[in-house]
């Protein structure tokens, strides 16, 4: 720590005297400023000792002046040297600067100013040299603690430890540590100030270290906000690596390319361990922010999953009796994150077939299109649709296409009346009482639809080829 005025007064071989009765602050010195001008403080910073001979304050008013002018610079003290310019320390000076408050020390004529700044100097070296080497122990610490079996909670223990607080590491709005443990991390914690810091990573993930108040600001901070953020770094380039590649392996075993023992073997090296039932949560995001759910970092409760990414989307196979608790989880962590997104679960079943089945639940919940979409049972239909062998989307479009085309240009309504005549079990009396129409114009718009889809909507087959073709469109 650097040297302090009731020290440097006691200092050996200086020969300083205090003079007057104001009281000496014990605060450390920041520097030694020399002058005779009459007016010093467009010259001072706060925090210096002055030293003055006086050789210009030879009136009383000029030597008042300038008291209140160091006064008001904020400096620790005047030392006043005697034996050049005055004898003694101005009575007049040193009756203003104890109304002030201000200390005064007599310097005597045979101790050069020189003495007195370069005690304060050497201090002031000593202190810097002791700040950095505690510093580079600390960043020692940090990094011993970031690569040592802890990783990234270790090194917030030991950064909270030195700064004497609480710290928060948050991503996406979640949190992903905290050494604070009674609840005054949570937002809205009454009474409570968070100095909050970015930690950039190269991602727009609004990723913030924020430490609890008061503390004193320290450089270790901006050592340990860099090692987050190469480790944050480093944690999401392993995210998407990962992820590719458990997501080809997904899609394999989905697409029916991989069963059987390979495919158990395969899940399991994965982490898949297909032997317990398992529940697969699928997350989809808006187009323009797919990009986010290669390196998005899930909420705690995902920490047992295993992650893929497949079609674009984020699939996360997680134990039995998870699945409806993670999604809500999963859910209310996406919408905190700022991103438009759906999040659907299957059922929960074991063995690589079960995880197929589980994943074309999922996949086929998302179609309700809520931000949580829960599981029916899947049909053979849906079944048919998640297949990507056959080109339904093809037979969809060659069945439909001509029916919206009539639509659009004749205002028709041959679509709608499709959809109800499919969805009221092809009852003309009902799709006639649903849509206010006579029965022979439902039966007119059918016949519409037999003659541009080549397909009749009475027959059995057709009626069935219609029903699929409706569905794939409305999957696009």
């Amino acid at each position: 720590m650097a040297i302090t005025l009731p020290t440097l007064l006691t200092a050996a071989g200086l020969g300083l005297h205090p003079v007057g009765g104001a009281v000496v602050p014990d605060i450390p010195i920041q520097w030694v400023a020399v002058t005779e001008l009459e007016d010093p403080l467009p010259f001072l910073s706060g925090g210096e000792v002055v030293l003055t001979t006086g050789l210009r304050q030879k009136t009383t008013t000029a030597q008042r002046a300038f008291v209140r002018r160091v006064h008001e610079s904020g400096a620790l003290g005047i030392g006043f040297g005697t034996g050049l310019g005055h004898r003694q320390v101005p009575a007049a000076l040193v009756e203003e600067a104890d109304s002030l408050g201000l200390p005064v020390f007599r310097v005597p004529y045979e101790t050069p100013f020189i003495a007195i700044g370069k005690i304060v100097a050497d201090s002031l070296s000593a202190d810097h040299y002791s700040g950095l080497e505690s510093l580079l122990k600390g960043h020692q610490v940090l990094a011993s603690a970031l690569l040592g079996e802890g990783g990234l909670p270790q090194l917030l223990r030991e950064l909270a430890t030195m700064l004497g607080t609480d710290v928060v590491l948050s991503q996406y709005g979640a949190q992903l540590f905290t050494t604070e443990t009674t609840g005054r991390s949570e937002a809205g914690a009454p009474g409570i100030h968070w100095h909050r810091l970015p930690v950039a990573t190269g991602l727009k993930d609004r990723c913030t270290l924020a430490i609890a108040e008061p503390y004193n600001p320290h450089a270790i901070v901006a050592y340990a906000q860099s090692l987050i953020s190469v480790e944050l770094s480093n944690q999401a380039r392993r995210r998407a690596s990962e992820r590719a590649v458990v997501g080809q392996l997904c899609q394999d075993v989905v697409r029916g390319t991989l069963a059987g023992p390979d495919a158990v073997a395969r899940l399991g090296g994965a982490g898949i361990d297909t032997a317990l039932r398992q529940v697969v949560v699928i997350v989809e995001v808006a187009s323009g922010q797919r990009r986010a759910l290669r390196t998005l970092p899930t909420p705690a409760g995902f920490q047992s999953g295993v992650e893929a990414l497949v079609d674009e989307r984020l699939v996360i196979a997680v134990p039995d009796g998870d699945g409806p608790a993670l999604s809500q989880q999963m859910g209310a962590y996406l919408h905190g994150a700022g991103l438009t997104a759906k999040v659907g679960y299957g059922g929960g079943y074991a063995q690589a077939s079960g995880f197929r089945w589980s994943y074309f639940e999922a996949r086929e919940s998302l179609t309700r299109g809520l931000p949580v979409n829960t599981p029916d049972r899947l049909s053979l239909t849906s079944l048919l649709m998640a297949s990507e062998d056959v080109p339904l989307a093809d037979l969809a479009a060659e069945a439909l296409d001509p029916v919206v085309a009539f639509d659009q240009r004749h205002h028709a309504e041959l679509m709608v009346t499709l959809e109800r005549y499919l969805m009221l079990n092809g009852s003309v009396a009902a799709v006639a009482e649903a849509l206010q129409l006579h029965r022979n114009t439902v039966r007119y718009r059918l016949q519409q639809i037999q003659d541009l889809s080549g397909y009749d909507p009475g027959v059995t087959a057709d009626r069935v080829h219609l029903y699929l073709a409706l569905n794939v469109r409305g999957l696009r």
